[in-house]
């Protein structure tokens, strides 16, 4: 049997992989403790470890684990961002990854903050619960015949679009590769500012990398229709937090929708109801009532926990066994993904 040892781990890691652990021969460990390098000592006698997207895997905390026997890093997250990749191979370690678990349900849930912002849902359950069932504020407009960008044509970029084609939206697609199936989908490809100064609705569901950090910044943001509404449900960075926050005092930017934030490390996954958020940046955005914030739950369904445990154990299973071949390896940061 293998030893695995979680990081960051909550009740639904442990419903998703408990199950099917003896299956690939793997015993695991749970640790509600942030990786970083004060913490891979607790990885000691494991040869590998499991991460999360927020934890900590620079080269001082990689150096950490190889000397305490770690050989794999398995991530249970499709991004890579957070690791230092020429790091891991100096050190001799493989890095794999989740590169698809369900894109369904990111989709969703991008669909979801549309219609609720959209509608002004939130808002509506807060009045009713107080008792209030006036109408005024809550005006919305239909999504049949309006016009979405969606910039990123992975799996759940197109996932989106096909959600969005559904309501009877136009689909615009930016990405840097061509689009396979553009007829069948009903979405058109163009560049990038021809999908800012169209769309009336832009949903981001492209990678983080040194080409895409800030990607809406705030010439971005300029090139926009006025009042447009921006998702972000991919990766906190790819906005410029504070050019968003201008946008949204003039109402160039009319609705904002995130699932991701730029600082979210020291916030999302934790329950900060009794203390001060020290964070200015993320009270600020809090105080726009055309602004909805989730803490990074796009992947929180049944079918995409219990996908992202089968295909971490795989890549676990298929390491040990030294067949590289089936274990989904990262080695280098690509320009696109």
């Amino acid at each position: 049997m293998t030893n695995l040892t979680l990081f960051s781990t909550k009740s639904y890691d442990r419903d998703s992989f408990g199950p099917q652990a003896a299956a690939h021969g793997v015993t695991l460990r749970f640790l509600e403790h942030r990786l970083d390098a004060h913490t891979a000592a607790l990885a000691a006698g494991s040869e590998a470890i499991c991460a999360f997207v927020n934890d900590t895997l620079d080269a001082e905390t990689l150096a950490a684990l190889a000397d305490n026997g770690v050989r794999l890093i398995a991530l249970r997250s499709a991004g890579f961002n957070h690791v230092d990749i020429a790091a891991a191979a100096r050190l001799g370690l493989t890095i794999a990854r989740v590169p698809a678990y369900s894109p369904h349900a990111v989709a969703e849930l991008a669909a979801g903050l549309i219609l609720s912002l959209n509608r002004n849902l939130h808002r509506a359950y807060a009045r009713v619960r107080e008792g209030n069932f006036a109408l005024q504020g809550l005006t919305g407009f239909d999504l049949f015949g309006r016009t979405v960008g969606i910039i990123g044509a992975g799996r759940i970029g197109l996932a989106f679009a096909r959600i969005m084609r559904g309501f009877g939206c136009t689909v615009l697609i930016s990405d840097p590769v061509p689009v396979d199936d553009l007829k069948a989908l009903g979405a058109t490809q163009v560049e990038l500012p021809t999908l800012l100064a169209r769309a009336q609705i832009i949903s981001l569901h492209c990678p983080l990398t040194p080409a895409t950090r800030h990607l809406i910044d705030a010439d971005a943001i300029a090139q926009m229709r006025g009042g447009v509404m921006l998702i972000n449900t991919g990766r906190g960075a790819l906005l410029d937090t504070r050019a968003v926050i201008a946008g949204l005092k003039t109402g160039q930017i009319g609705h904002l929708g995130l699932d991701v934030y730029e600082e979210e490390e020291d916030l999302f996954f934790e329950d900060h109801s009794s203390s001060i958020i020290q964070d200015d940046v993320f009270m600020r955005l809090l105080t726009f009532p055309n602004v909805m914030i989730t803490a990074h739950q796009g992947f929180l369904t049944e079918e995409a926990l219990a996908n992202i445990a089968a295909t971490t154990l795989e890549n676990v299973a298929g390491f040990m066994r030294g067949e590289l071949e089936s274990v989904h390896t990262v080695t280098v940061v690509p320009a696109d993904t």
